[in-house]
């Protein structure tokens, strides 16, 4: 998991990719351990927040860790390191009802939890600087709603949100709440006790869709653009980026000045 900033200095335009690999102390148990923060990567994110004129932010799985929710491939923190539990694949949930009768079941037990968190600093802070006019555009990969608890509104949720609900026949559109109603008044007797959550609900999408983000990355080096990396470890970008920061996005954030 990792945070990524991919700056576009293009006729006044400037760009961020920010995605993964973002936590906090509180939820130390999703995140590897990362350095103290270096006051010269502090101040060059500064300078490249400063400069910018027009913000495009990419947030990922990382980002939310802080908040409670784990992501899959982190070393040692993230669910594949973590458990043995597979999720849904996407096409099976499609192809097969019984499969979507078992993940509905599993995030029918999850939901509460799931619903119930908050944004972190790191989401506050991308709110903030929209609400300044630093942000021009956020786009997440995420499908945890927390950057619109937050407040974010000229948001793209890329994979869509965990807190809607579309029918795979007719189309209708309701919020997950009104189906955790459904599924509440359909079995009321039935209980079982949620082991944990995943980022994407327990659907697992295919590696093309997973690393949607990293085409971004690619486009910018394409153009020549500048890159920088916030990531705690190692990602397949690092050849790419001109400048590479290993801090938590919810402590580094909150300390950029977006005027």
């Amino acid at each position: 998991m990792n945070c990524r900033w991919t700056l576009r200095a293009a006729k006044g335009r400037w760009m961020v990719n920010i995605s993964q690999q973002c936590s906090h102390g509180s939820i130390g148990l999703f995140v590897p351990p990362s350095p103290p923060l270096d006051p010269e990567k502090i101040r060059e994110l500064q300078r490249f927040i400063t400069l910018s004129k027009r913000l495009l932010v990419m947030t990922g799985a990382g980002i939310s860790t802080e908040s409670g929710i784990p992501d899959y491939r982190s070393e040692k923190v993230g669910l594949y390191a973590r458990t043995d539990r597979k999720p849904i694949q996407h096409g099976d949930f499609l192809r097969s009802a019984p499969v979507r009768q078992r993940y509905w079941a599993r995030n029918f037990v999850g939901w509460p939890r799931f619903s119930s968190l908050q944004p972190n600093p790191a989401h506050w802070a991308l709110s903030n600087w929209e609400r300044l006019g630093k942000l021009y555009w956020l786009v997440t990969q995420n499908v945890d709603a927390l950057h619109t608890k937050a407040g974010s509104q000229r948001l793209t949720e890329l994979h869509g949100c965990m807190h809607r609900v579309l029918c795979l026949n007719c189309g209708e559109q309701i919020p997950r709440g009104v189906l955790q109603e459904r599924f509440e008044a359909l079995n009321p007797t039935w209980s079982a006790e949620a082991h944990g959550l995943a980022p994407d609900g327990d659907v697992f999408l295919t590696e093309e869709q997973v690393y949607s983000g990293y085409r971004f990355i690619l486009t910018a080096r394409e153009k020549k653009l500048p890159i920088a990396i916030l990531n705690i470890g190692p990602t397949r970008s690092d050849d790419l980026a001109c400048l590479k920061l290993d801090s938590r996005c919810g402590e580094l954030l909150p300390l950029i000045d977006p005027c």
